[in-house]
């Protein structure tokens, strides 16, 4: 691949697609055996990623005697789980949302469980002894322009507001002493979060998941979903309770083209950086590391010594198709080349190792959801609009109480009480408004961000209300 194919900017670029680049180090796996024929089981759960995944796990803990089947397209892992930016973080699309429509208690209760989930799936981990680089150093989010700044002490203001009494508000100084990002004014830091590697995750979970008993079929596409039934081509899985936990690729689908958008997101791999390099940017602390622009960023200081970097490139494909490798245009890896530099100036010559896309699911209000139809057996949980590493696992843990509680085997529980449980959305707009309306929104993001960076204003641009309303995320 030359280097205006790979967008690197220098001689050979860096590896493009493959998935991500978290399967870099071991290679993709082999996929296990697929279905072949018909099946029955007490539970049957599409997608083998987080949400599949983490299911099936507490599941099988809470009723060891479950018979549970879970089909994957290809392998698990394949999607986001194994293409994230490595966030495990207390973050929760639609928490505003969920405070106007039931009161601001029912949406504290609901940040307080995915506080508590960091440290849940921390300690899973650990329990069941496998790896996955995780390291709990919070998550920093910084401000570099005036506006920002003022954007980022009302986000710190509201966080403290919905019970994060734990969270710190730091100047530029302060931030600096964290990590040295160029131009920084100030940042906000919570200790509800950790850097992981994202496969090493979905790898010793689907491990441990198969260890107990629980079916895992992958190269089985479902084609269509029905009351107490997942088609394949290779045979129909019956069983009383269907959980549909396919987040971005939930478009594939028949009749659920519109019901959650797949959102493209970007990411690029660095070569491991000198020590040289990591004492002039400091980032001793490893927290995940985040901005207040409104066409936001994502990074991490990975276990290898690199800084895996995302955003949003081309953020939408015609007709909710998804990729199928995560190949990624030049122009995104340049773009988010763009902002490595401009954090870090020191790295301008940092040579970008692998560069990879994937798609994440976007209800059409932006609120996560979990629900369980008890009248045909059906449900599903996702919409997680990037917050998914750390909010599947809750979202499992909620499908879990809902099946055992409409099964008889338990009664309700705090998770079932929960204000994203049983949210419904209307579907998104047919082609080509959806197409339009999604491209015109990223495209006035970033103008909005560019009309900061060249001012000293404190007030947020015009032009993001207009993408927000245009969204319909407030």
């Amino acid at each position: 691949m030359s280097s205006a194919e790979g967008g690197s900017g220098v001689v050979g670029g860096p590896v493009n697609g493959q998935v991500s680049f978290w399967y870099a180090q071991d290679g993709l796996p082999v996929p296990r055996a697929p279905l072949d024929g018909d099946a029955t089981a007490d539970v049957v759960i599409v997608g083998g990623g987080y949400t599949g995944l983490w299911t099936a796990y507490y599941l099988k803990k809470a009723a060891p005697s479950l018979r549970i089947v879970v089909l994957e397209k290809e392998f698990c892992g394949y999607g986001a789980s194994g293409r994230n930016g490595g966030w495990l973080y207390n973050g929760i699309a639609g928490r505003d949302r969920y405070a106007r429509v039931h009161g601001h208690e029912a949406a504290v209760r609901l940040q307080r469980a995915m506080n508590d989930t960091v440290g849940e799936v921390v300690r899973v981990v650990e329990g069941e002894g496998f790896d996955a680089d995780i390291h709990r150093g919070g998550v920093l989010e910084v401000a570099y322009t005036p506006a920002q700044l003022a954007r980022l002490r009302d986000f710190h203001d509201v966080e403290v507001l919905y019970g994060e009494d734990d969270r710190e508000l730091y100047g530029a100084d302060a931030t600096a002493e964290r990590v040295r990002v160029a131009g920084v004014l100030g940042s906000s830091w919570t200790p509800h979060g950790a850097r992981l590697h994202p496969v090493k995750l979905v790898r010793g979970l689907a491990e441990v998941v198969e260890g107990l008993g629980v079916v895992v079929r992958e190269r089985t596409p479902v084609t269509e979903i029905r009351a107490r039934e997942a088609v394949t081509p290779y045979g129909t899985v019956r069983a009383p309770y269907v959980l549909r936990c396919t987040e971005g690729f939930t478009a594939s689908l028949k009749g659920q083209r519109r019901t959650w958008l797949p959102m493209n997101s970007s990411m690029i791999a660095t070569e491991p950086l000198t020590d040289a390099q990591w004492a002039e940017i400091g980032w001793a602390g490893r927290e995940t590391l985040g901005d207040m622009a409104h066409a936001y960023m994502y990074a991490q200081r990975t276990a290898d010594g690199r800084i895996a970097l995302g955003g949003r490139g081309v953020p939408y494909r015609f007709g909710s198709r998804t990729d199928n490798d995560g190949r990624t245009q030049a122009a995104t890896v340049e773009a988010l080349r763009e902002i490595l530099v401009r954090f870090f100036p020191s790295l301008g010559d940092v040579r970008i190792a692998h560069a990879w896309s994937g798609v994440l699911g976007v209800p059409r209000d932006w609120c996560a959801t979990v629900t369980l139809d008890r009248s045909t057996g059906l449900g599903w949980a996702g919409g997680y609009v990037g917050s998914g590493v750390a909010t599947a696992n809750l979202a499992a843990r909620t499908l879990r109480d809902l099946v055992l509680l409409d099964s008889g085997d338990a009664g309700s529980t705090g998770l079932t009480g929960l204000p994203w449980v049983g949210h419904r959305v209307r579907k998104w707009e047919p082609e080509p408004l959806r197409w339009v309306g999604v491209h015109g929104m990223y495209a006035t993001y970033r103008a909005a961000d560019r009309r900061e960076l060249g001012s000293n204003s404190a007030r947020s641009s015009r032009l993001a209300r207009v993408a927000d309303r245009v969204a319909g995320r407030y």
